[in-house]
């Protein structure tokens, strides 16, 4: 089962993830909350739309923007609306 990990400690974790451009998208009802704060951090991708970004906070360690979902994808990524992924030194063990 796919896990995503920061600092020792699992950020999310499924078995329904939706694997685009080689990046582990996991369900919005996988993730950790506790540890995800809302970033004002946007990017544009032209077939995907919109991401928007959350900073991974851990015992006080922040990983700014590690995060990202598109809140509301375009046609051809309707596949991974809401669902989150990860860099920024977050480990997917697949």
């Amino acid at each position: 089962m796919p896990k995503a990990i920061w600092n020792d400690t699992v950020l999310a974790e499924s078995d329904n993830c939706q694997i685009v451009e080689g990046n582990y998208y996991f369900p919005p009802d996988s993730i950790n909350q506790q540890y995800f704060k809302e970033s004002s951090t946007h990017t544009s991708c032209p077939w995907k739309g919109q991401a928007s970004y959350y900073t991974i906070e851990i015992d006080g360690q922040q990983n700014k923007d590690a995060a990202w979902y598109y809140p509301q994808a375009k046609e051809k990524a309707k596949n991974i609306e809401g669902y989150v992924a990860f860099w920024r030194g977050v480990k997917v063990e697949a």
